[in-house]
């Protein structure tokens, strides 16, 4: 609807610059510019070339959202960016990049969290979240259980990975079986041809004095490791197929076990999965026959929504937006450690008369600004 608010949504947390364009929660524009290619040759991602590749895509990105949602910057009711948790570096260049377009367009800035962005982004695929919602978020660098009353003010955290994330357990099995980096989409595709039940590898934390929500991929593998080597040094073939299907159900068999238990306990039924490692087909077709099971709806983004995006990150500014939050100041800075009990940095009080984004010195340099830049 004309009247719902058009944000657009800038994404830097790791190696991919995502824009997006949303209006309420109406996709417009995902446009991505990844760098993966610049980090597969070692073997993870190197955050001064995500950076810098960052910095190159950056205006091209935007320009391409903007042409794709046939919007003008103008005609934009603000601008939101990933302020954290990610790589400091990365996370520095979208937020300058979103402070100077706020800026120069008198529109308000809106720093939001790459987590909460993860959850609200299933709006723009199944609509409106529930409330509460419980989110399993599974990524390169966070595995964590979220339950939501609001998305734009209250996240609460379950769970969380106490070691390795299941995305960056993959990263590094798909190493040791030299199959390449990133390792999530290589090691579902072997998986495909292999035999989940074929080695019976560890499943963290699931004791019955263990965290019920915690979770934890190192030990699982440092195990597939390890059963690695040792077929190697016996002098036999790894069975490469059968290996990646029983890693992958070791990690989905924890996530989904312990999302739906969750799920029980709080009263919740419905399950939202969100995150890079949501695009894995075991994961989802799992999570699908347990939640039948239980009586809970599942809720997944299609795979493209899943990894980092742009759309994510406006999807959650519209929904600042809508409900009337507070801009971001001026001096928002990078975080790469926040909390996910923060989805959004608020400014601080506003003087009367001037609207949230809006520091009373600066309206003069966003008249200028627009009339010299985007009229």
């Amino acid at each position: 609807m004309p009247d719902e608010p058009l944000v657009l949504g800038i994404e830097t947390s790791c190696d991919e610059t995502g824009v997006g364009v949303v209006r309420g929660t109406t996709l417009l524009a995902d446009a991505v510019a990844s760098s993966v290619d610049e980090h597969a040759r070692f073997g993870g991602v190197v955050p001064e070339v995500a950076s810098r590749a960052h910095l190159e895509a950056m205006v091209p990105t935007i320009d391409r959202a903007l042409k794709e949602a046939g919007v003008a910057a103008r005609d934009l009711d603000g601008i939101s960016v990933t302020a954290g948790p990610g790589l400091a570096g990365a996370l520095l260049v979208g937020v300058s990049a979103a402070k100077a377009y706020a800026y120069a367009l008198g529109k308000p800035l809106y720093g939001v969290n790459h987590l909460a962005s993860h959850i609200c982004v299933d709006q723009l695929e199944h609509g409106p979240l529930p409330e509460p919602t419980m989110a399993l978020l599974v990524s390169g660098g966070h595995s964590s259980l979220l339950l939501s009353s609001d998305i734009t003010s209250d996240v609460r955290p379950l769970g969380a990975t106490i070691d390795d994330a299941a995305g960056e357990a993959f990263d590094k099995i798909a190493r040791v079986l030299n199959l390449g980096f990133p390792g999530g989409p290589v090691i579902d595709r072997y998986a495909r041809e292999g035999d989940p039940g074929a080695i019976a590898f560890p499943r963290g934390l699931t004791g019955p004095r263990d965290p019920a929500y915690d979770f934890s991929f190192s030990g699982l593998k440092t195990a597939v490791a390890r059963w690695i080597e040792a077929r190697r040094a016996a002098g036999e073939e790894v069975p490469v197929r059968d290996v990646s299907a029983s890693f992958q159900e070791a990690v989905v068999d924890v996530l989904t076990r312990k999302a739906v238990r969750a799920c029980k306990d709080e009263g919740v039924d419905h399950l939202m999965i969100g995150g890079g490692v949501a695009a894995n087909s075991r994961l989802r077709a799992l999570a699908q026959e347990r939640c039948e099971a239980a009586g809970i709806r599942l809720r997944v983004p299609r795979p493209k929504l899943c990894t980092d995006n742009g759309a994510m990150v406006a999807a959650l500014g519209a929904e600042m937006v809508a409900r009337n939050r507070a801009a971001s100041d001026w001096d928002l800075s990078a975080d790469s450690s926040l909390p996910v009990t923060d989805p959004h940095v608020p400014g601080h009080a506003h003087a009367p008369g001037h609207s949230p984004g809006h520091s009373p010195g600066h309206d003069h340099v966003h008249e200028v600004s627009k009339e010299n830049l985007y009229s």
